[in-house]
Parts: C-alpha cells; structure tokens; sequence
C-alpha cells in the first residue's frame, strides 16, 4: 500500500478502483471515465447472476457499462479472500470508489487506497443507511432526500460524510423514477467532488448516530398491500415499490400486481378491501379513504390498464386481499 504522506507527481493520473453492480451505478462509472487526470485501473462488479425465464447468467450493468468504455472488469465473489485483497493491491489503487456494489469491504481493502474507500450514496446520512433508502425515503412519506459522498469504514453507512446534493421527492414520484434521478445526482456529486478529494481538501464530517434510520433491504413478502392501511400510505407502497419487488394483493387468491395507482379523499364506503366502483378504474376501500386502481398485471399476464382489467369481471363487491 502507498504511503499516504508520499507525494505524487503533479501529472500522474489518479489510479482508482471503481466497484458497483446496478444500473444505479453507471452514471457515476460514466461520470469518473470522463473525469480530466483519473485512471480507471479496474472495475469490480458482482458476478454474473441467472436471470430472466431461461436463468441464464446475466452481466451486471456496470459490467456492460465497463465493456463499453474499454475497462477492465474483475467479478470476484468475495473481497475477503487474500488472493482478491492481494490482487487489488497490486494495482496501487489511490482511491476507492464504491456504488451499490452489493459486496462487504473487509478491512484489508479499506486500507489499500491511500485516499481510502468512498462511498455514493443515494440519502442524506445518517438518514436511510442500508440497501434500500430510496424505497424507505418513499415509505415514510419524505419530501425530501439526496445523495452523500462518504468515507467508508466497517460499519453499514457510518463513515463521515464528505459531500451531499439534496433533492425534493415529487408527490407522484415512483422508486424507479426517483432511484434514476439520483443516480445522475451522485454522479454529478462525485464527479465535482473529485479534484478536492484527491487534494484532501474535502472536510469528512461525522454522522450524528441519534439521527440514524435504516433501510432494509426488501422482500417481495413486504410489497403485499395490508388495505387497513389508508390510502395515502398505500400509495406511497405502491410507488416505493415500483419497479422492484412490485405492491401487489390477491384476487380470488390469484396474485395481481398493481403497478401504478392514486389515493382518492372519497369515504371508503365498505370494509377494507372491497371494491366499491369499478366502472371506470376499480376503486378500492382502505382503512381510510379509497385506492385507485390505474395499472394492474394478473397472475401469468401482462401489464394493463386497470379499467381494461376491470370490464367483463364484475369487481364491484369483491375483495381484495
């Protein structure tokens, strides 16, 4: 490992290891290629995993990504073995920089880099640590969230913070939509941060741990819609989950998955559950208030319009659930 105090000489590159796996990460793999004065010496990314209904093994994005751009990609399964610690030492990395990468820093790798390991991630710290924070961000109702340049260490999103971009969450903002948007956000983060960075000219601020919330990773399990719950808060499931694992409840015991739907003021008019009109787009009876049903996806078919779905059925009556 190089001294950190040793100095460098003024025209050589920046040597830096970039590690992420999603789509998410791209535009921050984009942005530091482009970067005047760094030097892309490897880019971990997870293995390829089986996907699809024939499950055949799958590039990540940023592995595609890479592919495009011409650098090399290393896929180890873990970075706790020594010959993986001992392979990225060899390239002298002087910084580390890690998005949605999905695989454990051990130590040994958290001390390679003589600027150490950054992470982009996509709250604002210590708010929403862990594996899903924009989906939790939505889920709580949040009108605002962001990005944060932070210097990781062995906790789970602990290190100080070094950089934030805030934004404000639309009202009818989906995961999807709001993930996208903050992945060129922490792009453009990383990418301004970057020369102060390697000058060490950037204040790593700590996190206050009274303020710390966390971010779970979710199941498809907790995507089922409980329609106790008011509608408000059913809708924000239905977009926190949008598009991944997808709100979804039961018709006649059948799974439907509802893709898009609006909260109504309207009396819900009926036990929870219930369908109370389904002349146009099935309307649905909450804890409080009413769920709009806009697009929904049957067991084995394709994404509909509700209202489609709706004719010929005979909802109004039955119950969801």
């Amino acid at each position: 490992m190089a001294d950190p105090g040793e100095a460098r000489t003024p025209t050589a590159p920046l040597r830096v290891v970039f590690a992420g796996t999603p789509s998410f990460a791209v535009p921050s793999l984009r942005a530091l290629a482009a970067a005047p004065g760094v030097e892309i010496v490897a880019v971990c990314t997870q293995p390829d995993r089986p996907a699809g209904r024939g499950r055949r093994p799958r590039p990540s994005a940023v592995k595609e990504a890479a592919a495009e751009l011409g650098l090399p990609v290393r896929q180890p399964e873990s970075l706790r073995a020594p010959e993986a610690v001992g392979a990225l030492a060899a390239l002298a990395p002087d910084l580390m920089v890690v998005v949605a990468y999905g695989l454990i820093l051990p130590p040994a790798v958290l001390a390679l880099p003589r600027l150490g390991c950054v992470n982009v991630h996509a709250s604002l710290l210590p708010r929403w640590r862990g594996a899903a924070p924009v989906q939790w961000a939505i889920l709580a109702g949040d009108r605002e969230t962001g990005v944060c340049l932070m210097r990781m260490d062995e906790g789970l999103d602990t290190g100080p913070v070094l950089a934030c971009a805030r934004t404000a969450i639309g009202p009818r903002e989906t995961a999807g939509e709001l993930e996208a948007r903050l992945a060129d956000l922490g792009a453009g983060l990383l990418a301004r941060s970057l020369p102060r960075l390697a000058a060490g000219a950037l204040e790593a601020v700590p996190q206050d741990e009274a303020a710390a919330t966390y971010a779970p990773k979710i199941a498809k399990a907790d995507a089922e819609l409980d329609w106790r719950l008011p509608a408000a808060e059913l809708d924000r499931r239905v977009r926190a989950f949008h598009p991944r694992p997808v709100a979804w409840t039961r018709l006649e015991g059948e799974p439907l998955r509802v893709w898009r739907a609006e909260p109504l003021a309207a009396p819900a008019g009926a036990e929870p559950g219930v369908v109370v009109a389904a002349s146009g787009h099935p309307e649905v009876a909450c804890g409080e208030g009413r769920l709009r049903l806009l697009e929904v996806q049957p067991a084995g078919g394709r994404r509909m319009d509700a209202a489609a779905f709706a004719r010929g059925r005979a909802l109004a009556g039955r119950r969801l659930g």
